[in-house]
């Protein structure tokens, strides 16, 4: 039975979360340009919302600096700035009141220094002032991608996987999310195991730009022996055969990674390529900027028209993605209260589905 249910990411936000690069054991020279990064990111954000970015206390006094006058900062404790897997999914309860699930962050399947990054979904939900609720699965925000209609992608890489949820199945995933998300309908992509830490995180393969209309994260020069790319094809495979919580089919569109011989500079192997790794705020869509200008226009223009009546907004944020991530990645929205999801109502789908599943615990599936 259906408890809670996640808003879209494009419903009105209350407040948008960042978290400050802490360790220069993990960042090492690119520390300074990771905190600019993450700074720039904050300010342009803050220019439409409130924001507020957690830093380790001895942190503080920088951040808040590079941050400027209309950004919060406030201490909390850190191993890094991936606030969109540590931090709190917000969601809405039966009776309107918000609450922040805690999805039990363990490093990506201990891949990573994770004690402090443990406790930021506590500890932003004590900001608030907002209940906890613990959940029963170990997952990251950046797993978990929603169209706020009940339908959520996923890939199974990173969810069913013995170094987060060691037993558990896909029916019993979809129970779980069911019940904290108002999840009626996972779709289920393959991704990619052991080749980055996060196991291949959708919020990089593939995005709603709203309920129906998929994103995809498109490869412009296909390698044969790229395994993301070979994921990219089989996702959209899945995507074109699957439906979503209302039964329709997916428009699918192409979002093309930017050309890698045409940009500037050089990159390590944990860089994250992807544009798919937007952020929807109030207004605005945050794109990373990789500068290219042709790759990065077309972009712009794709995702523009996907989101009409948002400025798409281009930010500069490679120090970041030598890490392996982008902007929604250190990114996580607070919803507006008030900004009900529309399977708030629909718990009677939702009960169904669990039913459903729980008779049917055994079958495998795969978008193989």
């Amino acid at each position: 039975m259906t408890r809670y249910a996640m808003p879209a990411e494009s419903a009105p936000h209350a407040r948008t979360w960042l978290a400050w690069p802490a360790k220069g054991s993990v960042w090492a020279e690119l520390l300074a340009p990771a905190r600019a990064d993450v700074a720039r990111l904050a300010r342009t954000i803050a220019e439409r919302e409130p924001v507020t970015v957690l830093a380790r206390r001895e942190h503080v006094a920088e951040a808040a600096r590079d941050c400027g006058p209309d950004v919060e900062v406030v201490a909390a404790p850190l191993d890094d700035v991936w606030i969109r897997d540590t931090g709190p999914v917000f969601v809405t309860a039966e009776d309107g009141s918000q609450v922040g699930i805690d999805l039990n962050f363990n490093g990506w399947g201990q891949k990573a220094e994770y004690h402090m990054d443990a406790k930021v979904a506590r500890k932003v939900l004590e900001i608030a002032g907002i209940e906890r609720v613990l959940a029963p699965i170990v997952a990251e925000g950046g797993a978990l991608e929603v169209d706020g209609a009940g339908t959520m992608l996923a890939t199974e890489s990173s969810l069913i996987n013995p170094n987060r949820n060691p037993g558990l199945s896909h029916e019993d995933i979809e129970r779980a999310v069911a019940e904290l998300l108002g999840i009626v309908e996972v779709v289920w992509l393959q991704g990619v195991a052991d080749e980055d830490v996060t196991d291949c995180h959708v919020d990089a393969v593939a995005r709603f730009a709203r309920p129906g209309v998929i994103l995809l994260d498109w490869p412009v020069h296909p390698d044969p022996l790229d395994v993301f790319a070979r994921a990219a094809y089989r996702a959209r495979t899945r995507l074109a055969e699957a439906t979503d919580a209302s039964g329709r089919g997916f428009e699918i569109v192409e979002l093309p990674q930017p050309d890698r011989a045409d940009l500037p500079g050089t990159r390590g192997p944990e860089f994250l390529y992807s544009y798919a790794n937007f952020y929807v705020g109030n207004g605005a869509v945050y794109l990373h900027a990789f500068g290219d200008r042709r790759s990065d226009d077309r972009a712009a223009g794709i995702v523009g028209d996907l989101f009409p009546g948002r400025e798409v907004v281009p930010v500069a944020f490679d120090a970041v993605a030598e890490g392996g991530g982008g902007i929604h990645s250190a990114t996580q929205q607070q919803p507006q209260l008030g900004s009900e999801p529309r399977i708030a109502a629909n718990h009677t789908a939702a009960a169904t589905k669990t039913e459903v599943a729980q008779t049917n615990s055994t079958t495998p599936r795969s978008d193989r």
